[in-house]
């Protein structure tokens, strides 16, 4: 070959891979903006949780900018949970675990001791809400939580202002392990907190159409006491023995005569724990017998409006309200939709 026509020709190659390269750079570029927009999406806070009415609390905070997990499904005893396989594999993936504790988990705490990369960064709620036992302010002993098995009861977020304070401390937590995001975080709880506190406005309402005197409540799972003494009601006995058990003939005698000689207008039984025990009983006294109460699984399927926090304890609310004799208008066409921004 001519030396001209060689140069001629190498230079239309390089020419022609100067033009395969910067097609290739662009392809480069699209997929490095594909991984990008991956890690981005990877970037996401990877969060787990618990119980369903938690798991929602931190999605209405976190919204659309962290990964979110519950291990615990909707309805299951979350008392004696026991993780799985898959969930410390979803633990050991974990940035943060936000749970409730109060040893309300059974062995999540341990499973993720175990798994988690960084063990720190397991967060508790009811501890940050409450440093002790005290009739006004701190845990309660009851019972199905009696004071000597050491175990105070856990269900704190059945009181809409615990609900506001477990916000509060997930927009915290979330913060300071994505502070990019705070201010989105910040805007959502805000937005959350709303809704909570008119919902704490409508059981305020709600609450005197039912007499003092009348204001007691008997239901079969434990976990109504920190709404009680919020709002000036009474629980004045739990069919669920500590041990989670079935109540003893014994036990249910006891009961039978408590509600009699107290006049209770209604037995609550659980959505989780159905027993044909509460049944019996408000046969025996002629009390009503609601089967509905939920503590830990929001209404609906799970993708469904009304499955939320708020949802939950609007339901409960016509319930506990309707059985009672009262009024159940402050709780009509009530908002109880995820409240967090989407993206």
């Amino acid at each position: 070959m001519k030396r001209n026509s060689f140069v001629a020709v190498v230079s239309l190659v390089a020419v022609a891979l100067a033009i395969v390269a910067c097609g290739s750079s662009n392809s480069t570029a699209t997929g490095d903006n594909a991984t990008a927009a991956g890690t981005s999406a990877a970037k996401k806070l990877n969060v787990v949780t618990t119980v369903a009415p938690l798991t929602n609390i931190v999605l209405n905070v976190g919204g659309d900018r962290i990964k979110l997990t519950g291990i615990i499904p909707d309805g299951v005893d979350s008392h004696t949970f026991e993780p799985s396989p898959e969930n410390a594999k979803q633990l050991a993936a974990a940035d943060i675990f936000i749970m409730n504790g109060a040893h309300l988990e059974g062995s999540s705490e341990k499973i993720a001791q175990e798994s988690m990369k960084d063990p720190s960064k397991i967060y508790h709620l009811a501890d940050n809400t409450y440093s002790g036992p005290d009739d006004k302010t701190g845990f309660l002993f009851d019972f199905s939580f009696p004071r000597d098995k050491g175990d105070p009861n856990p269900h704190l977020w059945m009181d809409p202002k615990n609900a506001e304070h477990y916000a509060d401390l997930v927009d915290g937590w979330l913060s300071q392990n994505d502070p990019a995001n705070k201010s989105y975080y910040d805007a959502n709880t805000a937005a959350f907190k709303a809704v909570v506190e008119k919902l704490d406005g409508a059981i305020r309402t709600a609450t005197p159409s039912v007499p003092v005197d009348q204001r007691k409540l008997l239901t079969y799972h434990d976990s109504w006491a920190y709404w009680a003494r919020e709002y000036d009601w009474t629980v004045i006995g739990a069919i669920q023995p500590s041990d989670f058990a079935e109540p003893s003939a014994q036990e249910v005698a006891k009961l039978i005569d408590q509600i009699k000689q107290e006049h209770v207008p209604a037995v609550f039984g659980s959505e989780v724990y159905p027993s044909p025990v509460t049944e019996q009983i408000a046969k025996e006294t002629g009390a009503k017998y609601v089967t509905s109460l939920r503590d830990d699984e929001p209404p609906g399927v799970a993708d469904a409006p009304e499955h939320t926090y708020v949802g939950m304890m609007i339901d409960d609310m016509r319930a506990i309200f309707s059985a009672m004799g009262g009024t159940t208008a402050p709780f009509d066409n009530f908002p109880v939709v995820n409240t967090y921004q989407k993206d």
